[in-house]
């Protein structure tokens, strides 16, 4: 035995003690970092691209409604000119036009034959208790915003501080140098403009708050073109912009649109400070916490620390006997732990062999023997692949307890049976079975064999998932009511076509074709939605775009999946196009195939790697 083979300088306690510590106090450091800098960056980019975008579809919602209204309104106009003031033709149509558009009040415009300029929806008024008369008046006060309209200007107004009631006056100019003036109620568009994280309100060109979640400031006619933001976006040439805003000492994220309609300005703001409250108040609970932990971890580290000294001392004996060439060791494992395993990997040392299996697709092997499959990567557009067996950890766990030891092979007999049907769906579509993941196939079109194109690669990879499906049900159907040994199967497959690198992975030992890429990663992640989604085949966009006008198709709902910034669109696969017989629709796929309909409401995204469109 050396000499310095008893010496040791530090205990592994005191170490223990001291990598525990820094890095307790190198993780609080860093903790307070992200939390006070990067997760804050993070945060206020997420706020500002929400309020960017909840501002892009309030302006949207609001444009496209006025639209609605200006083109509903001019229709009206156009058969009352064309037919006549006092015709039933005429008076059918406006009171059809008011049962469809009830949130109209009224139409002020010249009306050939008669003195008024006026027709008046009488069941809006009437629900409201309010005197129809009043049109007239509020048109001859505002005589002045009619006749800009007339020369070519829209006009948005407020007219509920005159009505008493949410509504609003959109003027616009009509052919032959006349206008019009619509009085409608934006009730329905309070959804839009509702209050919550985010504040959205419409102004018009001079100020006035049109709509606003604050219905007592459109009541009573707030005007806001004194503020120094509205100054500065009333001024800016930019149709739609975000920006840092400070209004009486808070400071505001505010997106804004300029609509093409009323001249009128629609905005959404947040209050900046209040975005990082939540950080602000995790940092110090962080704070206690690592304090506690710091605490607790030094002591149980102390005492733990003599366990691990006693085991190690036994194992370096150990080590010095097969150093020395001794290999006879009667070694027990005394804890179930990394020391543990290392005890007896001692205990095995002599005597263990790792047995390596070398598998392949056999008709890669032939062609690399032949070398039409060259070392290296090529980067090929393919079309991948991936299915899965639900449920396959129930059935086997069944499959043990009524078969016991004969467990296993029934399993092996099962699989087999199941896996020669899906590898010759593959096969006959001109894929390739790239390898089995337990349960799971992986195979792809248009790597080591094409049909020509990324097109006719894509309709094979979605023609053998309807083959497997086809395949499945007749088995299914065949199979014996309540066998234990041989029960039904049901799989989810997802497809997803791109730009792969495809060739030979591996080492000396062993070397296999495979494929690699984000495609991929996108595939296997679709292949997990089929179970929350109540679908059986999935494909992404790209591979839809390719195959849309050859197979009956429903979109889903968009999906978040991880590594991907925005939101992927899917499609349930559902019979082939020219194909008569079979489902036509996702409701009779999942009635043949006793699918349940998901809600999507009681779907936990949460620690998953997707998210389904607006879960929470």
């Amino acid at each position: 035995m050396r000499k310095h083979d008893n010496f040791i300088r530090f205990s592994i306690g005191a170490k223990l003690v001291t990598i525990i510590t820094f890095l307790v106090l190198i993780s609080l450091g860093a903790i307070t970092f992200l939390v006070s800098y990067m997760v804050r960056q993070d945060l206020e980019l997420s706020a500002e691209e929400n309020n960017f975008e909840v501002n892009r579809r309030t302006a949207s919602e609001t444009e496209y409604t006025l639209s609605g209204v200006r083109s509903n309104s001019q229709v009206l106009i156009q058969i009352i000119h064309a037919a006549g003031a006092h015709s039933d033709l005429a008076s059918k149509a406006a009171g059809y036009f008011f049962e469809q558009n009830r949130q109209i009040a009224a139409l002020v415009f010249p009306i050939p034959g008669r003195n008024d300029y006026s027709l008046v929806n009488n069941n809006f008024f009437n629900s409201r208790n309010i005197n129809p008369s009043l049109v007239n008046a509020f048109f001859q006060n505002n005589l002045s915003f009619y006749q800009n309209a007339a020369r070519g200007e829209s006009v948005f107004l407020n007219a509920t501080p005159y009505f008493s009631v949410h509504l609003l006056a959109l003027y616009f100019p009509m052919e032959g140098s006349s206008a019009v003036c619509i009085l409608f109620s934006p009730e329905y568009l309070n959804d839009t403009f509702s209050s919550a994280f985010n504040q959205s309100y419409l102004i018009n060109n001079e100020g006035d708050i049109l709509i606003h979640p604050d219905f007592e400031l459109v009541r009573a006619g707030a005007n806001i073109a004194n503020r120094d933001y509205i100054r500065t976006i009333r001024a800016d040439p930019m149709r739609s912009r975000q920006d840092l805003f400070t209004d009486n000492e808070i400071q505001y994220f505010v997106a804004y649109t300029k609509l093409n309609m009323g001249a009128s300005i629609a905005l959404t703001s947040i209050e900046y400070n209040k975005l990082f409250e939540g950080i602000e108040a995790t940092t110090r609970r962080n704070l206690y916490l690592t304090a506690a932990v710091l605490f607790l971890s030094i002591l149980f580290i102390w005492f733990f620390s003599k366990t691990i000294s006693v085991a190690l001392k036994i194992l370096t004996n150990a080590a010095r006997r097969i150093e020395g060439g001794i290999f006879d060791l009667d070694l027990k494992a005394k804890s179930r732990d990394e020391i543990g395993l290392l005890t007896n990997s001692f205990q095995r040392m002599s005597t263990a062999l790792n047995i390596f299996g070398r598998f392949t697709n056999r008709e890669i092997a032939v062609k690399a023997m032949r070398g039409e499959i060259k070392p290296g990567g090529l980067p090929k557009h393919a079309t991948i692949f991936f299915s899965d067996i639900r449920g396959f950890t129930e059935k086997s766990e069944n499959f043990t307890k009524v078969f016991g030891k004969e467990a296993s092979d029934k399993i092996v007999f099962w699989l087999n049976s199941y896996f020669t049907q899906m590898v010759d769906c593959v096969e006959k579509t001109n894929g390739v079975v790239d390898k089995f993941i337990g349960d799971a196939v992986m195979a792809h079109w248009g790597t080591a064999y094409s049909a020509g194109s990324p097109a006719r690669d894509a309709f094979n990879g979605v023609k053998a998932a309807l083959m497997m499906r086809k395949a499945l049900y007749q088995l299914n159907k065949n199979r014996l009511p309540g066998d234990p040994g041989d029960p039904p199967i049901c799989i989810g497959c997802g497809l997803n076509t791109g730009i792969v690198t495809a060739g030979q992975l591996g080492s000396d030992l062993r070397m296999e074709y495979t494929v690699i890429g984000d495609p991929v990663n996108l595939a296997s992640r679709i292949e997990a939605l089929n179970k929350p989604l109540g679908t059986d085949i999935l494909i992404s966009e790209d591979t839809w775009n390719l195959v849309r006008y050859f197979f009956i198709t429903e979109e889903m709902p968009s999906v978040t999946v991880k590594g991907k910034e925005k939101p992927v669109r899917i499609f349930a696969v559902i019979n082939h196009v020219s194909v008569t017989s079979g489902p036509r629709t996702l409701a009779e796929l999942r009635e043949m195939l006793g699918i349940a309909a998901p809600d999507f409401a009681d779907v936990n995204a949460e620690e998953k790697k997707y998210k389904i469109g607006n879960e929470k």
